[in-house]
């Protein structure tokens, strides 16, 4: 009997709460989240399906990636900057002294090299200095300056300057040269200036007409080592420096142009008063000559005082 009774007392609970309108409202909106619940995940998924037809798919929180036009790469080729395009070089002959027709660079010289890679080319300059040089080596024709000083060049040879049209000055400064052949420096138009000092130079060669400055002290140049009225047609001469030799004169005629004269150390012993002046033209003033060195020569200049009145000044050297 009490089992029935609490049978249908249990019954009569569970009616009157479904009965009771807040669990109406908690079932409906259980029915309603499961309904939505679906709905939105077919709508993910047909998001998704749109998106993967042509558009790629964004990160939340990302920037969509650059559009390039064309592949990696095509792309890659734009990013690599690109190398500079090297020109091919246009060898040119150099032209060429001392016969033959002139190869890149100069002829090979006495080093196997080319003139323009052992010495130093520098317009029309041409520079061997210090580079143990037994021989004049062949020169670019265009040559103007050239310089081989402190080498062991022993002779000069007409053929070292031969068609050498341009050559404006010759440097051999400290080789070891003993003989020159006379006519080395002849047929060169454009020669002024030749310094051939500190070598073993016993004979000095011909010089042609357009020098300024003839440089061959501290040499071995004896009172038979000039020819005779060597500089008396040159013109336009400056300079003559004859420094520590073995020469017993001065050598006269010289041009008035000639501004310096140096003949120190050497063995100078007299001196003849029309050796700078003009005796039949007391109003002649040599005002060129302003430099004479006779200093270190066994010579007593108060002896010949008519020597020095055309010149603007007493030569230098022992008055006593």
């Amino acid at each position: 009997m009490r089992m029935l009774v609490r049978l249908l007392f249990g019954l009569f609970v569970l009616k009157a709460a479904v009965a009771s309108p807040r669990f109406s409202r908690q079932a409906h909106l259980d029915t309603y989240s499961s309904t939505n619940y679906d709905d939105n995940f077919n709508l993910e998924s047909d998001y998704e399906d749109v998106l993967t037809i042509g558009e790629p798919q964004i990160e939340i929180g990302t920037l969509p990636p650059p559009e390039y036009e064309g592949s990696l790469e095509t792309q890659n080729e734009v990013e690599q900057p690109k190398e500079e395009e090297e020109l091919p070089l246009k060898p040119q002959l150099v032209p060429q002294g001392s016969g033959g027709s002139g190869v890149l660079m100069g002829l090979d010289t006495q080093k196997g090299m080319p003139i323009c890679l052992l010495c130093t080319c520098l317009g029309g300059s041409v520079y061997c200095d210090d580079l143990n040089l037994d021989s004049v080596p062949p020169l670019p024709k265009d040559t103007t300056h050239f310089y081989a000083r402190y080498n062991r060049i022993k002779k000069i040879n007409k053929s070292d300057f031969a068609s050498m049209n341009k050559l404006k000055r010759i440097d051999l400064t400290h080789n070891e040269i003993t003989s020159i052949e006379d006519r080395a420096f002849m047929g060169l138009p454009e020669l002024e200036e030749v310094v051939i000092r500190e070598n073993h130079i016993s004979q000095l060669p011909s010089f042609p007409e357009t020098m300024t400055l003839i440089d061959a002290s501290h040499n071995n140049v004896g009172s038979k080592g000039i020819h005779r009225e060597a500089f008396k047609d040159m013109t336009g001469l400056l300079y003559l420096y004859l420094t520590d030799n073995h020469i017993d004169y001065i050598p006269v005629p010289l041009p008035d142009t000639l501004r310096s004269l140096h003949l120190q150390r050497n063995n100078i012993q007299m001196m003849h008063e029309d050796t700078f002046c003009n005796l039949q033209d007391f109003s002649y003033i040599r005002r060129a000559l302003e430099d004479i060195r006779l200093d270190g020569n066994p010579i007593n200049l108060s002896r010949t005082p008519q020597a020095y009145i055309c010149l603007p000044r007493i030569p230098i050297g022992d008055l006593i």
